[in-house]
């Protein structure tokens, strides 16, 4: 018989824990004084960590281990109850994936007062999915209630496609969808006691549109509601919307985050102690911590050791990075602007577009006041945009096919200049009843501005518009591949 005067198994790991948790608290707060590129260095991946736990190795470690191994029953005990750390299965958590989700939750609340968490996904729609879905489950107090949610119709076309076909048509949850997402009298009046939650994209995927994000979470909160805000835009070098009162934030960490290209992830970053008037208080109490330990433990959409270690990797120079592309995209912005073939640049860095002044109450690169360099607040705008080219579909086309050094792809974010044409790519899905609602016209071209020399990016636009009235040589795919890629059939243009 067990003495009950000597702590059990489970209850010494336990202790051991709790140990362990001061340990962590402190070094958090240690790492909170840094700078955002120190942060972005380092997370909370400590000397310590490296020569206790990790052989000495100065960089995080890629963990290839589907699962943990326990000392005996009472940690596996005391483990898969949550009660101490653990990371227990590759699906639902992984030591490389803690070092990925503890920077990313530390750059997105740099600055704000409150703690963050976070929960790495396998993609930036694995994020949104996961971020908004445990919003929507039905309320055993009203099951037959016809649930809603509000967000602004400028949002990825992938979003679009999850919001409007997999909620809507699928399932009946509607989306009220806001069509001029910096009037909050729009946001208002769509807003009943069966919304469950805000949602925006800021800056918007294509299209650069823009709300006042503080007013915005004012309004949702006023109304027991959380806003969550795709961010991938601007990523936190550039915005925090968290500081600005949205309670998630989601990242396609593929994109601006990373720049490599070399993996696929996405994170949702939360608030703890979010507004809602729907669900538990372990939910609200620390949002991305439940998400990762039950509904993603139960469906698997999280983020694989390699891609974590890859992102995080990639994230380290994130505040130089989106400068550079920042300032090479203001002046490319600059050149259409000004070009007589264009109809339209939207570029939210240009003092003639309409949301301008709004986008620079929020977009600066943190700490320019600490730099050498600045040494003032600066505003940058990041490296998407779009131009619309006159007379049409057809002149489009050729102006995106003469392109020489800018890649023609779907992806935004790279290191290299990359272009697509939304109407027949990234938005096509949506249909053109969708795309005419979110302002995407068949004339309209994303460019994602990359780390060349901006020069050389002007040149290969401008000599693509001398093209707009002839007809421009492609090569003809021949054939393509089991793995989808074409090749040109020689001698044949």
């Amino acid at each position: 018989m067990r003495d009950v005067l000597t702590p059990s198994g489970v209850e010494k790991y336990i202790a051991a824990a709790q140990q362990a948790a001061q340990r962590h608290a402190g070094d958090l707060a240690a790492m909170r004084k840094c700078r955002f590129d120190t942060i972005a260095v380092h997370g909370l991946y400590s000397m310590g960590e490296a020569l206790d736990f990790n052989q000495g190795s100065i960089i995080e470690p890629i963990y290839m281990s589907s699962s943990q191994a326990y000392r005996d029953a009472d940690e596996m005990e005391a483990a898969l109850a949550y009660k101490i750390p653990t990371w227990c299965y590759s699906r639902i958590a992984n030591p490389s994936l803690y070092y990925f989700e503890n920077t990313l939750a530390l750059l997105e609340g740099y600055g704000l007062a409150g703690e963050t968490g976070c929960c790495a996904t396998a993609s930036g729609m694995a994020a949104i999915h996961t971020a908004t879905e445990p919003f929507l489950a039905v309320d055993p107090k009203r099951p037959t209630a016809k649930l809603n949610f509000v967000a602004t119709c400028q949002v990825y076309g992938g979003t679009f496609q999850l919001f409007s076909v997999r909620r809507m048509q699928e399932r009946g949850i509607e989306c009220r969808w806001v069509k001029n997402s910096a009037d909050l009298e729009e946001w208002a009046a769509k807003i009943d006691e069966n919304t469950r939650f805000l949602y925006g994209e800021l800056p918007s995927n294509p299209g650069q549109a823009f709300f006042d994000l503080a007013a915005v979470a004012r309004l949702a909160h006023a109304h027991e509601l959380p806003l969550i805000v795709d961010s991938t835009v601007a990523t936190p070098a550039l915005m925090r919307p968290l500081c600005h009162g949205a309670d998630v934030v989601v990242q396609s960490v593929t994109k601006s985050m990373t720049s490599s290209g070399f993996g696929i992830a996405g994170a949702l970053i939360a608030r703890k102690n979010l507004a809602s008037r729907f669900g538990s208080d372990e939910m609200k109490a620390d949002f991305a911590a439940y998400i990762k330990q039950l509904p993603n433990r139960d469906m698997g959409p999280n983020l694989s050791p390699m891609n974590a270690i890859l992102s995080l990797n990639d994230m380290r120079t994130l505040r130089s990075k989106m400068d550079l592309f920042s300032r090479s995209t203001m002046q490319v912005a600059e050149f259409l602007a000004g070009h007589p073939a264009i109809e339209r640049v939207d570029y939210l860095g240009l003092p003639q577009h309409p949301l301008h002044a709004l986008a620079s109450r929020y977009m600066f690169l943190v700490d320019a006041e600490h730099d050498a360099e600045y040494r003032r607040p600066v505003n940058r705008y990041g490296h998407l945009m779009s131009l619309r080219v006159k007379g049409g579909a057809e002149p489009t086309r050729r102006v995106f096919d003469a392109f020489q050094r800018i890649w023609r792809a779907t992806d935004l974010g790279r290191i290299k200049s990359v272009a697509t044409i939304p109407a027949i790519s990234t938005h096509s899905q949506q249909g053109e009843e969708g795309r005419c609602l979110a302002d995407i016209p068949d004339n309209l071209i994303r460019l994602c501005v990359g780390g060349e020399h901006p020069d050389d990016i002007i040149a290969d636009l401008d000599q693509a518009l001398r093209a707009i009235d002839g007809r421009v040589q492609v090569a003809v795919p021949a054939a393509f591949s089991t793995g989808g890629a074409s090749r040109e059939l020689p001698g044949q243009r």
